[in-house]
């Protein structure tokens, strides 16, 4: 199991909308004007996205509040709380839907 799955998720946000090479340096520069970071996570394959966790759930949510819709890595990123699910997740609840309607 990854290590991003065991973080915290009311202290867990998802950045996306990244530009390929943003760096972990960057987002935490960015992300750590709202607060202590625990960990960041930026996917590679395929890239355009991270995960910040934050130590405090506050922090979290104000890094929401103040950064969605900003430029950060070349790019207007979207910003919000993490809602834990994995892409598994979400075909698994399109296949329920489809049964759900038939």
């Amino acid at each position: 199991m990854s290590r991003y799955r065991e973080w915290d998720l009311s202290c867990k946000v998802y950045v996306g909308n990244l530009g390929t090479n943003a760096s972990k340096y960057e987002i935490e520069k960015v992300f750590s004007k709202y607060g202590n970071i625990r960990n960041v996570w930026v996917a590679r394959n395929p890239p355009g996205f991270a995960f910040v966790e934050f130590e405090d759930p506050r922090d979290a949510e104000d890094a929401v509040r103040g950064l969605d819709g900003t430029r950060c890595c070349g790019t207007r990123i979207r910003v919000e709380m993490s809602n834990g699910r994995t892409r598994r997740d979400r075909r698994y609840s399109r296949y329920v839907l489809y049964i759900l309607v038939t």
